[in-house]
């Protein structure tokens, strides 16, 4: 089947000197079961590692290993791989077999495979420098996200309170009030013996998380 791999190439600004490589990579097994992207997904998914893992390092010098193994596995994550493969439009390219074809749409894990096997493909045609480029630029809006430090707050929070009074934070709600569609949730925590910090925030989540970072800065 022809595919028009000139216009890939082009999109993601790397010409391959063994097209074939590219051609593999975007190969499901259901169209070749000798010929496949299987073994080129295997090495894509752990260049993908190694490149996310060494720039969370740079980004996050004095981070607690708990925290960047929370955002390596948000990053490299199956979920993500298929954003960054709809970006890329890979379902035009994938070869796979007619009968898959009957489906509106190629599945979730097959564009998300492929996208990790077109790592593993630069990697094998243009070697680590290039591909650890083309990967940062590809998940530069997903690094950025991670930089967001006002997630890590709550466990912050729990590791400090763990540590100094053996005990969890007390969180409790305050109030949710607004439209259903749109709430402002507010909530308090405060640590063994200690005073109230407020935060609020569409959701729960995020309120606690907004709490507690007020609650961090005024003990640290």
């Amino acid at each position: 089947m022809q595919k028009n791999y000139h216009s890939l190439q082009k999109k993601i600004k790397i010409k391959f000197k063994n097209t074939n490589i590219l051609i593999k990579a975007l190969t499901h097994k259901s169209f070749d079961k000798k010929n496949n992207n299987e073994k080129i997904e295997f090495l894509g998914d752990r260049v993908l590692g190694l490149v996310i893992a060494k720039k969370l390092l740079e980004i996050y010098p004095d981070e607690k290993e708990g925290i960047l193994d929370k955002k390596f596995a948000s990053l490299v994550n199956k979920k993500t791989c298929l954003v960054i493969a709809n970006e890329l439009d890979l379902e035009k390219y994938i070869l796979i077999s007619n009968s898959r074809k009957m489906n509106s749409k190629v599945e979730d894990k097959i564009l998300s495979d492929a996208c990790e096997a077109i790592i593993g493909a630069v990697y094998l045609d243009k070697g680590f420098n290039v591909v650890e480029k083309f990967i940062l630029e590809l998940w530069k809006d997903q690094i950025d996200k991670s930089v967001i430090t006002q997630i890590d707050a709550k466990t912050k929070l729990q590791e400090y309170s763990l540590k100094v009074y053996r005990k969890l934070p007390i969180y409790k709600l305050i109030s949710n009030t607004g439209p259903r569609h749109q709430p402002t949730i507010k909530v308090s925590v405060k640590l063994y013996d200690g005073k109230n910090y407020y935060g609020e925030g569409k959701s729960k989540k995020d309120a606690e998380q907004n709490a507690a970072s007020l609650c961090l800065n005024n003990y640290k």
